[in-house]
């Protein structure tokens, strides 16, 4: 039986997730309605479906039935991966400025780096490699 986590909501975790979705919406909202470049298009709808997908992952507590991956770590190298390619295409879209939908959604993409590189650096302070079941794993 799958259960909804609570204690996630109201975390700092949960928090982080709800702000990268919120943001990377505006993110998709303010380049879909600008003639905006399809990349900066395509990234914001990227940074929002998978930070939706890592939000229901933890939110049912999914990553307990699937035991295939290292969940948290995963989602830390994701938030990093992201980091530097929102930092990229955001600098990217303020500097050249096309129209103001454009600066917008790259001032969204900027504040999803750096919101990016928080979650990343909360989830790495908390993994550990000291639990056995986490080294049996690493053995096989």
């Amino acid at each position: 039986m799958v259960a909804v986590n609570q204690a996630f909501l109201r975390s700092v975790r949960g928090g982080l997730k709800i702000a990268r979705m919120v943001i990377a919406l505006a993110a998709t909202i303010s380049f879909g309605v600008g003639s905006s470049h399809e990349a900066y298009l395509t990234l914001a709808i990227i940074e929002l479906v998978v930070t939706s997908l890592f939000f229901v992952l933890y939110l049912l507590e999914l990553e307990k039935l699937m035991k295939c991956l290292f969940w948290p770590l995963a989602d830390a190298f994701n938030s990093l991966v992201a980091a530097l390619f929102l930092f990229i295409l955001g600098l990217c879209a303020t500097i050249i400025k096309s129209t103001r939908e454009t600066f917008v959604g790259g001032v969204f993409l900027l504040i999803l780096c750096v919101l990016c590189i928080a979650d990343a650096a909360i989830l790495l302070r908390k993994v550990t490699f000291n639990n056995a079941s986490i080294r049996n794993i690493f053995r096989r």
